[in-house]
């Protein structure tokens, strides 16, 4: 927290900042460019809340810090977004509209789509609570601080945190995993998403962390992006002269910063700056829009992450994209795409994970033939031996198919690189590194059902940002 303390000046040097940024300074080389190191041991810094017995704050690679339940698994909510013909989602302050009944159709969100068309797995079951649990509360339980109680249909108490029920995931399996969602802005024709609960960011008044494809960006509450200098030294700004044309230090009030992540350094110039982990921070002024990379593109300057995701495979590369920005890509340079889907029942069932149905993908990239699909948007093969240092990246054995996960020694079965155990996939139509022309390829350019390029950078639109 900050707060006035006596409105005299404090310059924090925290030895822990200080290590921090030395180590942070070796990390300008481009592969650091977008991530970290799997030796880093940077995690964005959280305000402690109150919270209700059982429930724990576990770190995660790609979302930042996230609240778990007493086994580790992962809380989301559900907010309410209107879609093109409704809405659906819970209410804030509303109790859940996730319930057990079974789903057999879509109902018509979707645009030229009519409701009543047969889900495809209709005879197999299927709730909505099934898939996401509630996270139910004893009788006994009582509200502390943002963690209200919410009365569902059958009368059972359900935890719910800044007015939102509360829900875990059947694709977590394990604590750290967040496999339901991510905090990466989506919605609209993305469908209505679950986003991972978590405590806020613990950043001063005038600061925000938003989530990219590659990690925590830190940004101003106007959401322009804030660098560092490698000319600086931990807590010394070298920043004056011609530099300023360039660069505007980030000021910071009369106040004490009580936070080994947070300092305020005396900028040579007489005024208060922010510093974060011993690194002075600078807007840059030629930035034209909020959350750009543009001043990294400067030798010695670069963004700043509360943290980054883990360096992929060793074998995956980063290309320059000819829409203007940079993609990752394989071992050749071809474009890695992702895909994406949302049902279009009541309850906006993800199905982009092998787990879940695989009709969807089938239709869009092969016109139900599996064959074809294969050729249109072929897996990205693992090499014999595959590893990797990141927890989102990992090697999957796919039934080819069906899509579906395959059965251990399964005859035909093909080892694939998966990220956030999603499979990752090239295209056909892309003839050289910097072609991504299977970007935005299916239903609603890609969002509802279809693939998106792997963005690191996209200097016009901000793909790195959204789903």
């Amino acid at each position: 927290m900050y707060l006035n303390k006596l409105q005299t000046f404090v310059f924090a040097v925290a030895s822990a900042s200080a290590v921090t940024a030395t180590l942070a300074a070796a990390e300008t080389s481009n592969d650091m460019r977008y991530w970290q190191s799997a030796a880093s041991n940077a995690q964005e810094p959280y305000i402690r809340e109150e919270v209700p017995p059982g429930i724990q704050v576990i770190p995660t690679p790609l979302d930042g810090p996230v609240y778990a339940d007493a086994q580790g698994r992962t809380l989301y909510t559900w907010p309410l977004i209107a879609l093109r013909n409704g809405s659906t989602g819970d209410r804030s302050n509303g109790s859940s509209n996730c319930t057990d009944e079974i789903l057999r159709t879509e109902v018509g969100f979707m645009s030229p789509y009519p409701a009543g068309l047969v889900l495809p797995y209709a005879d197999q079951e299927i709730s909505c609570t099934q898939v996401w649990p509630p996270l139910l509360a004893p009788e006994d339980a009582e509200e502390v601080g943002k963690w209200t109680l919410s009365e569902r249909s059958d009368g059972s108490l359900q935890w719910a945190y800044d007015g939102y029920p509360l829900y875990t995931s059947n694709l977590d399996k394990k604590p750290g995993d967040v496999l339901g969602g991510t905090k990466i802005r989506s919605g609209g024709d993305g469908g209505v998403v679950r986003v991972p609960a978590g405590p806020p960011a613990d950043v001063p008044p005038g600061f925000q962390v938003i989530s990219s494809s590659t990690g925590r960006l830190l940004v101003t509450d106007g959401e322009f992006s804030v660098y560092r200098w490698d000319g600086d030294e931990p807590n010394v700004s070298n920043c004056v002269g011609t530099c300023l044309d360039n660069w505007t230090p980030v000021r910071a009030p009369r106040i004490s910063a009580d936070s080994e992540d947070w300092s305020i350094v005396r900028h040579p110039s007489g005024v208060n700056q922010w510093a974060f982990r011993g690194a002075p921070l600078y807007t840059h002024n030629n930035d034209v829009r909020a959350r750009s990379f543009d001043g990294g593109d400067v030798p010695g300057w670069h963004n700043v992450y509360t943290q980054r995701d883990v360096t992929p495979p060793d074998e995956f590369t980063v290309q320059d994209g000819w829409f203007g920005g940079q993609v990752l890509a394989d071992s050749r340079g071809m474009t890695v795409y992702l895909y994406n889907c949302r049902d279009d029942s009541i309850a906006q069932l993800a199905c982009d994970h092998p787990d879940t149905p695989q009709e969807y993908r089938m239709a869009i990239c092969g016109n139900g033939d599996p064959q074809r699909c294969l050729e249109t948007f072929p897996y990205v093969v693992a090499q014999p031996n595959a590893k990797s240092d990141s927890p989102l990246w990992s090697v999957m054995a796919i039934d080819p198919m069906t899509g579906r996960r395959a059965e251990a020694g399964q005859e035909g079965a093909l080892n694939v690189w998966a990220y956030r155990e999603r499979p990752v996939y090239t295209y056909a139509g892309d003839k050289q590194p910097g072609d991504a022309n299977g970007d935005a390829f299916g239903e609603f350019t890609g969002s509802r059902n279809g693939y998106k390029a792997f963005v690191l950078r996209d200097v016009y639109q901000n793909n790195e940002f959204r789903r």
